[in-house]
């Protein structure tokens, strides 16, 4: 059974616990012992029988058509991410690779190339399991004062969950490792998804496993950087995929305000300063 079989099932009922019957215009009822949707309202809602429903939460059907994901979802008022995500964990439960198989690790010269077109702005490449693979120099500057490339093979997800500068590195860390976990499963290929889960579990203990079980989407939305030269820097992020046989995107990090491009500025200005002094 693969390692990630009950993600589907967990995922749907959790949001089953969370989906209020007036929200989906059903009424609320007088003796409910849980606030969320019964299992018999969403099937009903979804057009499945309430045995398949149950087979598919408690991971005993773990191949479920687009069809049926997809009537599950509108059920549940998915938006967009919501829907998608339900597809990844649907793949991941039932053991299909999400690209081909890959160790997520090698960078072709043409995306180490495309990364640097985006100098002198901050851009990093990266794969599911947080592997930081190629960046700018401004990555760099942001990112080495911060202890996150310390190591030969730097890995933000061990950064967030085991180095001791990472809650005050990011001011929304909570927020951070919801997505970084969510991104496990969208991972180069199973075998190496599973081996980070299971090390970062052995590592990083309940609050890495907790997020396992909870299966939310990312949640997006600005990133805060807390540096230690420039203060709090705030940046929308924007994801470009590879072609799928990399198994790998590029986050371009952009100034989400004014003040977050100034000090950048004055960081690189710093910067060339030194670079002639010596």
């Amino acid at each position: 059974m693969p390692a990630n079989a009950g993600a589907l099932g967990s995922f749907i009922r959790d949001r089953r616990d969370q989906t209020t019957p007036e929200s989906v215009g059903l009424p609320e009822g007088v003796r409910r012992r849980a606030p969320g949707l019964r299992r018999s309202e969403l099937a009903t809602l979804a057009g499945i029988s309430v045995e398949y429903l149950v087979r598919i939460e408690q991971g005993r059907d773990r191949h479920p058509s687009p069809q049926v994901l997809r009537a599950i979802g509108d059920a549940l008022r998915f938006d967009a991410a919501a829907h998608e995500h339900l597809r990844t964990l649907a793949m991941a439960s039932s053991g299909q690779c999400l690209g081909p198989f890959s160790s997520g690790r090698d960078v072709r010269p043409g995306a180490r190339a495309l990364v640097d077109q985006f100098e002198p702005g901050i851009a990093v490449l990266t794969n599911r399991l947080g592997d930081l693979l190629a960046h700018t120099s401004t990555f760099d500057l942001l990112a080495r004062p911060l202890g996150m490339l310390d190591h030969a093979e730097p890995n933000l997800t061990a950064y967030a969950f085991l180095h001791p500068r990472a809650r005050e590195a990011f001011p929304d860390w909570a927020r951070v490792a919801d997505d970084l976990v969510a991104n496990l499963y969208r991972g180069p290929n199973p075998v190496a998804a599973r081996m980070m889960i299971e090390a970062m579990s052995d590592r990083a203990g309940p609050e890495f496993t907790d997020r396992l079980t909870r299966h939310d989407p990312p949640h997006g939305g600005v990133w805060r950087w807390l540096h230690p030269d420039a203060g709090e820097l705030r940046f929308d992020v924007e994801e470009l995929e590879l072609p799928a046989a990399d198994n790998q995107q590029i986050q371009v990090l952009m100034p989400a305000d004014d003040a977050t491009a100034e000090a950048l500025d004055a960081m690189r200005r710093r910067r060339s300063g030194a670079l002639r002094a010596v």
